[in-house]
C-alpha cells in the first residue's frame, strides 16, 4: 500500500506527512523534470530572452503546433516547462485575467502582477482537495515601462521570483551553476548578448550543438516591447556567431 517513507500520505493533496511535507507537490516538481526538457531565461539591460527545447515526438506531427512558448497578451510571454497540456490550461487561464485586467482597469496588466496571479492559483491548488497542481513551471517575462525587462518564474507550490537569470527543467541545477558564473558581475546584456548567453547556456548544459530547428526561442525588447518568437532563420544567425565567438 504504501511507497517508502510516503506511507500513504501521498493519496491526498492537502496533507502534510509527519515530516511536513507534501507528496503531491514534490510529484508536480518530479512530473515537470520528467518531460525531458530543459529551458532557460535570461536578463539583459534592454531586452529578455527565454529559450527551450523544441523536440517533436512523432514524425508524423505537423512541428507548428509543437511549442513552449505562449503569447499572454501582446506584451507578455510565457514559457511553460513540464506537461504541455497543463500548460495550455494555465496560459487559457492567464489570458482571461490579463484581458479582464485590462477591461477593468484600462491599462496592460503589468508583468509581476500577472506573475503573482499565476503563482497565487498555484498555491491555492496545494490547499484543495478539488484541484491537483499543475505540473508546470512558468517563465514570464515582459518590459514594464518603469523597471525595465523582467523575467519572472512560478512554481507549482506557489512561489514566484524575478530573475536576472533562470533555468527550469530536466537539467536545472546544471544551468544554475552555470548561469550563476555568466551572471556574476551583473553584466549589462546587450540585446544580442543576452539572446547568445541563453543559447549557449543551453548547449553548453546538454552538451551538443543545436539546429535553429531543434530550440525555441522568445523575446523581448525595451525598444520593441512587443513579445515575439524567433524564426528559425534568426535563430541560425545567433547559432552562426556562437560558433564563430567560440
Amino acid at each position: 500500500m504504501s511507497r517508502g517513507s510516503g506511507a500513504g500520505y501521498d493519496r491526498h493533496i492537502t496533507i502534510f506527512s509527519p515530516e511536513g511535507r507534501l507528496f503531491q507537490v514534490e510529484y508536480a516538481f518530479k512530473a515537470v523534470k520528467s518531460a525531458g526538457i530543459t529551458s532557460i531565461g535570461v536578463r539583459g539591460k534592454d531586452s529578455v530572452c527565454v529559450v527551450t527545447q523544441k523536440k517533436v515526438p512523432d514524425k508524423l506531427l505537423d512541428d507548428t503546433c509543437v511549442t513552449h512558448l505562449f503569447p499572454i497578451t501582446k506584451y507578455i510571454g510565457l514559457l511553460a516547462t513540464g506537461m504541455t497540456a497543463d500548460a495550455r490550461s494555465l496560459v487559457q487561464q492567464a489570458r482571461n485575467e490579463a484581458a479582464e485586467f485590462r477591461f477593468r482597469y484600462g491599462y496592460e496588466m503589468p508583468v509581476d502582477v500577472l506573475a503573482r496571479w499565476i503563482a497565487d492559483k498555484a498555491q491555492v491548488y496545494t490547499q484543495h482537495a478539488y484541484m491537483r497542481p499543475l505540473g508546470v513551471v512558468a517563465m514570464v517575462l515582459s518590459v514594464d515601462e518603469e523597471k525595465g525587462p523582467q523575467l519572472f518564474k512560478c512554481d507549482p507550490a506557489g512561489h514566484f521570483y524575478g530573475h536576472k537569470a533562470t533555468s527550469a527543467g530536466l537539467k536545472e541545477q546544471e544551468a544554475i551553476n552555470f548561469l550563476e558564473k555568466k551572471m556574476k558581475n551583473d553584466p549589462a546584456f546587450s540585446y544580442e548578448e543576452t539572446v547568445q548567453a541563453a543559447i549557449s547556456a543551453l548547449q553548453s548544459v546538454l552538451q551538443e550543438d543545436f539546429k535553429a530547428t531543434e530550440i525555441e526561442v522568445g523575446v523581448v525588447r525595451k525598444e520593441n516591447p512587443v513579445f515575439r518568437v524567433l524564426s528559425t532563420e534568426e535563430i541560425d544567425e545567433h547559432l552562426v556567431a556562437i560558433s564563430e565567438r567560440d
